[in-house]
């Protein structure tokens, strides 16, 4: 990894109650993959999206993960990974127990720079909420569209 071109990797981010870890920036390489590690509290869920400049890759490191895939549902554990296909909408719950966490792999910088511009700096500590927190990944895609995916539906329940 070139020095000058990892800008920004490794820096860590809240999403409300999601721990975001950018651990390979975009621009990083000539391929533009970025890996962005996310720690979930259980329950929580992303909406139901579709990227559409690739696939999204989803590699569990703890935790199980119920996903929805193009109509399909199963679960995924510890040290497994999921394809969701480029034009596919995908979901994924993080299911009881103590939380999740798994890498979220895409090319392209769309996810990662919307988790950078709707996320607060874990520096400044996890942000105080003064009413219920909203579900996990409820509001992660309510930003402005993209060209690259789009929110197709409701969370999983």
């Amino acid at each position: 990894m070139i020095a000058d071109r990892a800008e920004n990797a490794g820096q860590a981010l809240w999403f409300g109650d999601n721990l975001m870890t950018v651990r390979v920036a975009a621009g990083s390489g000539d391929d533009d993959i970025s890996i962005v590690e996310c720690r979930m509290p259980r329950d929580g869920s992303t909406p139901l999206h579709v990227e559409l400049s690739g696939d999204e890759i989803v590699h569990v490191i703890e935790g199980t993960l119920r996903f929805r895939v193009d109509g399909n549902y199963f679960f995924c554990h510890s040290g497994q990974t999921v394809v969701a296909p480029k034009g596919l909408p995908h979901t994924f719950r993080i299911e009881p127990g103590e939380g999740g966490t798994c890498l979220v792999v895409t090319q392209g910088d769309e996810f990662e720079r919307m988790v950078r511009e709707m996320c607060l700096p874990a520096s400044a500590g996890h942000p105080v909420r003064t009413e219920r927190a909203p579900q996990a990944g409820q509001d992660f895609f309510d930003g402005p569209a993209t060209s690259r995916f789009q929110v197709v539906g409701a969370p999983l329940p």
